[in-house]
């Protein structure tokens, strides 16, 4: 019988993975109604800042403590489909989000599209093709030490392109901090924002949400305010960014956005080091906790270099790909890529093998 502090903060986190259901009854649960089964539960107690327990449960061993119940009912809950336009994309498994940028500086491809509303279509057209459920448009870099732009600027390089989309018939997506831009964009044809503020860098961005009734994004960073890449340093980094994350999530819920129409970020490289962002990947299977669809932008991050031999942003398909992966195996929804073809064929594998582990334990 484990004792669970009455102060403490609880947290449940998804492990021992397993390859199917089949002949396990009461043994496994279902993760976020998707593909994935797990046979057990991290189970974390904080007092005072600090874990205070941690220790690993089978599912059918789980304590009944409400506190710990809740968790569990959020972690296995179905999520619910996103209606984008008159695309319906499921959240039972993992979808790809393609990276449109259409700015001079972007750390990754910056310039390609900044002038060429047409050619930046044509290539978020092409992702869409090559198995991409969302295009997701920017029009400012987030990359360390980027100027600020203005919002007429921004929606100067990003409208042109999402109208184009848009009447296409393709799912886009508007990656912006700001107001303005999230209003230009969605009265374009642009379904869904995606905030690497969390709707905290602009005092009008929850407005225009809440009016629009779309769904939205929200990203950790540190000091939404300050910019994506300000910060101090965690001391667990795992689950202050989950504590933030839940936090923003209730807010903006209680500002008047439906549960069910929000994602959840943990901001990959931003304002973190590469030990946090290693802590925040392997512990991914927590965020499921929030209750919320996971989205995940490692994609050509500054940490695949770290780790090899300083590849160049252009060079890091790779690691994009294994991370994807990783993603895709802790139950992410939707993985934020700059290489579609290449991820989703890696995605269409696991899927394979997922399923033949299925069928081949019910034979």
């Amino acid at each position: 019988m484990i004792d669970l502090p009455a102060s403490a903060k609880i947290y449940l986190r998804p492990v021992q993975f397993a390859d199917t259901p089949v002949n396990r009854d009461g043994e496994v649960a279902r993760l976020a109604g998707g593909l994935l089964w797990f046979a057990a539960y991290e189970l974390i107690a904080v007092e005072g800042g600090k874990r205070v327990l941690q220790r690993t449960i089978p599912i059918a061993d789980l304590p009944a403590d409400p506190r710990v119940r809740t968790l569990a009912a959020r972690i296995t809950a179905p999520r619910a489909a996103l209606q984008l336009g008159e695309r319906v994309i499921r959240m039972d498994q993992p979808q790809v989000m393609g990276i449109l940028n259409v700015t001079p500086d972007s750390f990754s491809d910056g310039g390609k599209h900044i002038a060429d509303p047409a050619g930046a279509a044509q290539s978020g057209t092409d992702m869409a093709v090559a198995g991409a459920a969302i295009i997701d448009v920017g029009g400012e870099s987030t990359r360390p030490g980027a100027a600020d732009v203005w919002e007429g600027d921004e929606i100067a390089r990003t409208v042109p392109a999402i109208e184009r989309l848009s009447r296409g018939g393709t799912a886009v997506s508007i990656d912006t901090r700001r107001a303005g831009v999230m209003q230009a964009a969605l009265a374009a044809g642009a379904h869904l924002v995606n905030d690497v503020a969390a709707l905290l860098y602009d005092p009008h961005a929850i407005e225009v949400v809440v009016a629009s009734g779309c769904p939205v994004a929200l990203m950790h960073s540190p000091d939404p305010a300050k910019g994506p890449h300000a910060g101090n340093g965690y001391a667990d980094v795992l689950l202050e960014v989950y504590d933030w994350l839940q936090e923003r999530v209730d807010a903006v819920v209680a500002a008047g956005v439906d549960r069910g129409k929000i994602l959840i970020d943990p901001g990959i490289g931003f304002g973190k080091s590469l030990a946090d962002n290693l802590a925040l990947l392997n512990g991914l299977a927590l965020f499921h906790g929030i209750g919320c669809p996971i989205l995940l932008g490692a994609s050509r991050k500054r940490m695949i270099g770290a780790l090899s031999n300083e590849a160049p942003a252009d060079a890091r398909l790779g690691g994009s790909v294994a991370l994807a992966l990783k993603g895709a195996e802790l139950g992410a929804q939707l993985i934020r890529v700059h290489d579609v073809p290449e991820t989703v064929q890696a995605l269409r594998v696991w899927r394979g093998l997922r399923d033949a582990a299925l069928v081949a334990c019910q034979a």
